[in-house]
């Protein structure tokens, strides 16, 4: 990324300033999946118990402004759900578009 490209990406006074209950919420998810499924391991993204992104995340909006049995609101994993959806698609575009190696 550019350095002009970088200040036309408001990350911090574009989304973390304007949501930073919700993203407290969404990294407070992120931990306690951590505690779900790898509790021996670092915090991170295990893919592989985490691929029907649009199915949870409606079955989560199904129930929002509830709480699920862990604790967490409905309304924070379909949060979750929808950035991890969005990073997948970004991530599968930028391999689309990656040039051949050769």
């Amino acid at each position: 990324m550019t350095d002009k490209e970088r200040k036309q990406t408001p990350i911090f006074s574009g989304v973390l300033a304007y949501f930073p209950d919700a993203i407290t919420e969404v990294a407070k998810c992120s931990l306690a999946g951590q505690q779900q499924h790898n509790p021996d391991k670092p915090l991170g993204w295990d893919r592989s118990k985490s691929g029907n992104e649009l199915d949870s995340l409606t079955r989560h909006l199904m129930e929002a402004g509830s709480m699920d049995t862990d604790g967490v609101r409905h309304s924070t994993k379909v949060a979750w759900r929808a950035l991890a959806n969005l990073q997948k698609e970004i991530e599968k575009e930028r391999e689309l578009n990656k040039p051949l190696p050769f």
